[in-house]
């Protein structure tokens, strides 16, 4: 996989919306977390162990630092947290930081829906953000919106 799809990387910058609503500009912005994949965390770790999780996040994340520079000093920590945040945050521009998130969590997503399938994933991620079924979001075939 050269990148992720299209259609992925949409979903993957809706879900980041989804976690934006509701919070004070001040905090999305100066955020120096990857609020989806710590709310995908528990839920991961769950049905494929902490060290599942975290060898498919370092695996994302290796593929989306062929993308985005600045990840390469990025590491998965032993709880499955993204560690070195805050220090590159603070010398990135915001739209750089955004966009590795969602370059990162793209790619997360594309394993998964290459590992367990494009329903269990859904089904999943609906786990956490309901509104997806309600937008109409196939991973399978990309988003119907």
């Amino acid at each position: 996989m050269n990148g992720a799809s299209p259609q992925i990387r949409n979903i993957a910058q809706r879900l980041i919306e989804y976690e934006a609503q509701g919070k004070a500009v001040s905090e999305t912005t100066g955020s120096a977390t990857f609020e989806v994949t710590d709310r995908l965390r528990p839920l991961l770790a769950t049905l494929m162990g902490r060290g599942g999780f975290r060898a498919l996040l370092a695996r994302a994340l290796a593929m989306a630092s062929a993308e985005v520079s600045w990840l390469r000093e990025v590491r998965v920590g032993a709880d499955g947290t993204l560690e070195g945040l805050a220090t590159l945050h603070a010398s990135l521009k915001p739209a750089e930081f955004r966009e590795g998130r969602v370059v990162l969590l793209a790619h997360l997503l594309g394993l998964l829906v290459a590992f367990i399938g494009p329903a269990l994933t859904m089904r999943l991620m609906s786990e956490i953000w309901p509104q997806l079924a309600a937008d109409r979001v196939d991973l399978a075939d990309g988003d119907k919106k």
